[in-house]
């Protein structure tokens, strides 16, 4: 029942809009602007002044038509990541693409376009539905903090759907939890030429750190990285100092601990073997550590309502849903530990975060069609 040209031509507007995390404000208005003509009632949140954004999070109520029909929540996030403005989308064989230079965008425009093709779906056919819930969340790729802020006491509904992942016949019911490791490296500078010798050299101290290290696929359930290094002053100064970032994930918290007290021993013993004496003087290397918790792991049952649901409702349009295990975070993490049992479903979006992103549109539409029949199944109350 879906309307795939206007469904098609929604995601391109919006994929032409620049939404840049902390800058989403643009994409929240048109946002704002459509679902109030729908009849939604539409309020931003005070999120912005958290997490630096220049729009809060959009919550949207769509007042429901049939009684005794539990709320349902969805939810799609606003911002993308880097190189993400001036994007250029067109459709190749029922693929739409960006023209190489940017991502495309359909992480998340494609959950959001799903979503508002369901809402005005419902509206125009008069299909029976309770309440439905939607949160339009803010900076989402740098580190859930439009989900992780929210105040998601303003929501009656106790389960829903994310859209925001890749395939529409994988239906996300486990996220890991994820530790961020911030190192700061302190060594002592010397000229590179002429005195080598009266340095301790930081980045060779946080080198041996992480040749030490377990990274990547740790095990079936937990992985590592280190991803930012920043350090160095001038390529004739012994570096004083050096910073880095990495991460933990996994859906085990013993391992996860485990995984961040080997990252962190591995810094205290390479530290340990740079000390140096000069003119009766000790120095030493030394490291700073800041670990934080990023996100907790989601684990929703396979025999929750929305896993039913919507399990059901894809057996209905004959496609068959598996349940899932994802090494990634999303908003879904916070949503299911705020109260709100959450699943994330994939949207048809291909290589994320690269500029070989793009989206297949026969599962674009085949996502909405789930969505739309999940929503109508909820209101049978059968499940």
């Amino acid at each position: 029942m879906i309307d795939k040209d206007r469904m098609t031509e929604y995601v391109m507007d919006l994929i032409r809009i620049d939404s840049p995390s902390r800058r989403e404000r643009e994409v929240a208005l048109k946002l704002k602007k459509d679902m109030e003509d729908i009849g939604g009632r539409c309020v931003f949140d005070s999120v912005d002044k958290k997490v630096g954004s220049n729009v809060g999070n959009l919550i949207v109520k769509i007042k429901g038509n049939t009684e005794g029909v539990s709320p349902f929540f969805l939810s799609a996030h606003m911002d993308t990541v880097s190189p993400g403005e001036g994007i250029k989308p067109r459709i190749v064989d029922g693929i739409i693409r960006s023209d190489g230079t940017t991502i495309l965008g359909s992480d998340d425009k494609s959950g959001i376009a799903i979503i508002v093709e369901v809402v005005r779906t419902l509206k125009e056919r008069n299909i029976p539905h309770g309440d439905i819930e939607i949160a339009f969340t803010v900076c989402e790729e740098i580190g859930l903090l439009g989900a992780r802020y929210m105040d998601c006491s303003v929501f009656n509904s106790r389960y829903g759907v994310v859209l925001d992942s890749g395939s529409p016949y994988h239906l996300i019911t486990k996220c890991p939890s994820a530790k961020r490791l911030e190192f700061k490296v302190y060594g002592l500078e010397a000229h590179a030429g002429v005195c080598p010798e009266r340095g301790i050299n930081a980045i060779k101290v946080a080198s041996d750190a992480i040749s030490r290290m377990r990274l990547g696929r740790i095990d079936f359930e937990t992985t590592a990285n280190i991803g930012i290094i920043e350090g160095g002053v001038a390529t004739n100064i012994v570096p004083g100092y050096v910073r880095v970032v990495g991460e933990a994930r996994s859906h085990s918290e013993e391992k996860l601990l485990d995984q961040v007290e080997h990252m962190k021993r591995c810094f205290v013993e390479s530290v340990a073997e740079y000390k140096l004496n000069l003119e009766g003087k000790h120095y030493s290397a030394r490291v700073e550590e800041l670990i934080e918790k990023s996100y907790d792991r989601m684990n929703v049952s396979p025999e929750a309502k929305v896993v039913r649901l919507l399990t059901h409702a894809a057996r209905e349009l004959g496609y068959h849903v598996e349940l899932h295990a994802s090494g990634g975070g999303c908003d879904a993490n916070y949503f299911n530990k705020k109260g709100i049992e959450c699943v994330n479903l994939g949207t048809g979006m291909k290589e994320i975060h690269t500029l070989n992103e793009y989206l297949v549109l026969e599962e674009f539409y085949h996502a909405a069609e789930i969505i739309l029949q999940t929503i109508k199944l909820n209101a049978l109350n059968t499940l």
